[in-house]
C-alpha cells in the first residue's frame, strides 16, 4: 500500500465519525488543519498563524485588521473595531475612536471599557479576569503599550513606553471577547472556551477538542460583506500531511492547509485545485555575528548567497515558492531597490570567497543548527543539504547540528553565545514577516540580543538601530514605508542572512469550493466562499 493510501487507512474513520452527516451538506465547507488540536477557542488563539487564520480572525475581531480582499497586492491595515486611530504631539498618545453598534454573538456591547477589560486580561496579572494562556500568546505581541484607558464609550486611549509608529500593527494581533460571557460562564475560561463569544463573523456552535470545531454565520455582523455565504465551516485536525492529502482525495474534507509536495500530481489529477500566493514568509539562515564567526565577513555572506542556484531548488518543492531576493519577498511594498543582487552566480561567489582567502586548499568550516521539521519550515532535511552541496562548491564545509523542532525553538531564543547551541554559527529557521516589528526590528535590534529576545546572532550596528528608531518616530505611513525600504535595502546590501526561499501557502481544494480569494497574509476570508452543487 502507497504512503497515501496507509495514510487515509489510519485516519478515515475518525474523519467520517468527526464530519458525520456533514459529508453531503450543501454549503458546508470541511477544513483539514495541519493543527494536531483545535487552536484555543477564547480570544487570543494559538497554533500560531493557523490558529489566528481559523479560530481568531472568524470568530473574533481586532481594533485594527488586516485587508484580506485582494490576491494581487500586500495586506494593508484597515479599521476593525475601531473606525479611526490618531496619535498626540508627544507620539505617546494614542486615541481609538470605536465602531458604534457592534455586539458580541451574546447580544452585549462593544465598548471602550470592554477593550480595557481585554488587555487587562492579557498584561495585568492581578486583573480577575486574567488568563495565563492567552497573555502567553498575546502580551508579547503589544509591547509598545504603557497604559490605556476608556475615555468613554466609544473611546479608547492607550499611552506608549516611546514613541511607537507600529502600534497599529502590534494591535492588529490584539482579539477582542466578551466581558459579559465570561461573566455568565462564572468567569471561568475554560467553561468560556466551550461556549465563547466573539463579534467576528463567524460563531463557533460545536467544538469537541482535538475532534472539530462547527463555525456558523454571525448574521448581525457589523460589516455586511463579511457576513458568510456558508451555511457552515468545520475544522478537524488533521496534522500528518499524507492523512490529510487522503481525506480530501477521498471526498471527506474540502480543503487542505499545506499540502504535501508529492501529493500534489495526484490531486489536480483528480481535479483538485491547489491554490498559492506569496506571504510574509521566509526561510533563511540566521547568522552568527560574534567575535569569530566567519560570518562577520561580508565577502563570506555575499559569496554564500550566490552560491545559491533557488531556481534549481523548485522542483524539490512542487513548484511551491518564491525565490528570495532578501529578506521579504520581491512584492512586498517595503522591499526597496537594494543595490546586491540576490542570485546564483558561482564564479562571483568564488572571486568573493577567494578574496576572503580561501580556495580548494583552503576550506571554511561552519556549523548550523537545523530540525527535521516544524511549523513553517516547509522541507528542511531536503533543503539544508540542498544548501550543504552549494555551499561545498565554493569551499565552504558545513557541518549540521540536527535537533527536535521544539528544542530548535529554545536554542533559538537562547541566542548563538549559547553553550547548548555547541558553537553553531548559524540556524535555520523561518520568519513570520508581516509587520515592522515581527518582520525586522526584533531580529537585529541590539536591545533585543538573545535571550532577551530574538536577535540570535548578537548583531549590532548603530546604522541599523537608527533606522528602527525612525520607523518607530516615523508616523506618516508614506514617509514609514520609505523607512523600512531602506531599512530592508541595508538587509540585502549587507547579506546579513543567507536568504533562500519564500513559502506560498499552498492549499488544497474541491473544485466545489468557489469564491476563495487567497490575499497575501498569513491570514484568510472565508466569507465570500460557496460550494457548488
Amino acid at each position: 500500500m502507497s504512503k497515501l493510501g496507509k495514510g487515509f487507512a489510519v485516519l478515515a474513520t475518525a474523519v467520517v465519525v468527526a464530519c458525520g452527516t456533514l459529508a453531503q451538506a450543501q454549503g458546508t465547507l470541511r477544513v483539514g488543519m495541519t493543527a494536531a488540536d483545535i487552536p484555543l477557542t477564547t480570544g487570543q488563539t494559538d497554533q500560531g498563524g493557523e490558529g489566528m487564520r481559523f479560530m481568531g480572525y472568524t470568530v473574533y475581531d481586532s481594533l485594527i485588521e488586516w485587508d484580506l480582499t485582494s490576491a494581487d497586492k500586500p495586506s494593508v491595515l484597515i479599521p476593525g473595531l475601531a473606525t479611526e486611530w490618531s496619535v498626540g504631539e508627544d507620539e505617546l498618545t494614542w486615541t481609538f475612536k470605536l465602531r458604534d453598534g457592534v455586539t458580541f454573538h451574546d447580544g452585549s456591547p462593544f465598548t471602550a471599557e470592554v477593550a480595557v477589560w481585554n488587555l487587562d486580561k492579557l498584561l495585568v496579572d492581578s486583573s480577575e479576569q486574567y488568563d495565563p494562556r492567552q497573555s502567553a500568546q498575546g502580551k508579547s505581541r503589544i509591547p509598545a503599550v504603557a497604559s490605556y484607558k476608556a475615555v468613554d464609550d466609544l473611546t479608547l486611549e492607550i499611552t506608549t513606553k516611546a514613541p511607537d509608529a507600529t502600534l497599529p500593527y502590534q494591535l492588529a494581533w490584539i482579539l477582542m471577547s466578551s466581558k459579559a460571557n465570561w461573566e455568565a460562564n462564572d468567569k471561568d475560561w475554560e467553561k468560556v472556551a466551550l461556549a465563547p463569544s466573539g463579534t467576528g463573523p463567524w460563531k463557533l456552535e460545536t467544538f469537541v477538542p482535538r475532534e472539530r470545531a462547527e463555525l456558523v454565520p454571525n448574521a448581525d455582523y457589523w460589516d455586511a460583506p463579511r457576513i458568510p455565504k456558508l451555511d457552515k465551516m468545520v475544522l478537524i485536525p488533521l496534522p500528518e500531511p499524507n492523512a490529510r492529502a487522503a481525506a480530501l482525495l477521498s471526498g471527506q474534507v474540502d480543503w487542505i492547509e499545506a499540502p504535501a509536495p508529492d501529493t500534489i500530481p495526484a490531486m489536480t489529477g483528480n481535479g483538485f485545485v491547489i491554490s498559492s500566493n506569496a506571504y510574509p514568509h521566509n526561510w533563511t539562515w540566521h547568522l552568527s555575528r560574534l567575535e569569530g564567526s566567519p560570518w562577520n565577513d561580508i565577502r563570506v555572506r555575499k559569496a554564500a548567497n550566490l552560491a545559491i542556484d533557488r531556481e534549481g531548488m523548485t522542483p524539490l518543492l512542487g513548484g511551491l515558492m518564491v525565490p528570495a531576493k532578501g529578506f521579504l519577498p520581491p512584492s512586498s511594498q517595503w522591499f526597496g531597490t537594494p543595490t546586491f543582487d540576490v542570485t546564483y552566480d558561482i564564479e562571483a561567489a568564488k572571486a568573493l570567497m577567494t578574496e576572503a582567502g580561501f580556495g580548494p586548499e583552503n576550506h571554511l568550516k561552519v556549523k548550523a543548527l537545523i530540525s527535521p521539521s516544524g511549523s513553517g519550515q516547509m522541507l528542511p532535511l531536503p533543503m539544508n543539504e540542498y544548501i550543504q552541496q552549494s555551499l561545498a562548491e565554493i569551499w565552504i564545509d558545513v557541518e549540521f547540528m540536527v535537533v527536535e523542532w521544539n528544542q530548535m525553538i529554545n536554542l533559538w531564543r537562547a541566542g548563538a553565545a549559547d553553550a547548548a547551541v555547541e558553537g553553531a554559527q548559524s540556524i535555520n529557521f523561518t520568519y513570520f514577516i508581516q509587520d515592522p516589528f515581527t518582520g525586522l526590528i526584533r531580529h537585529l535590534d541590539e536591545n533585543l540580543i538573545a535571550p532577551n529576545g530574538t536577535n540570535w546572532g548578537h548583531y549590532k550596528d548603530p546604522e541599523m538601530q537608527e533606522l528602527f528608531s525612525q520607523i518607530k518616530t516615523t508616523f506618516d505611513p508614506e514617509a514609514q514605508n520609505a523607512v523600512l525600504q531602506k531599512t530592508h535595502e541595508k538587509f540585502v546590501n549587507e547579506a546579513l542572512f543567507l536568504f533562500v526561499t519564500h513559502d506560498v501557502a499552498p492549499r488544497a481544494m474541491s473544485p466545489k469550493v468557489t469564491g476563495f480569494v487567497q490575499a497575501q497574509n498569513w491570514y484568510q476570508n472565508f466569507s465570500s466562499i460557496s460550494m457548488a452543487d
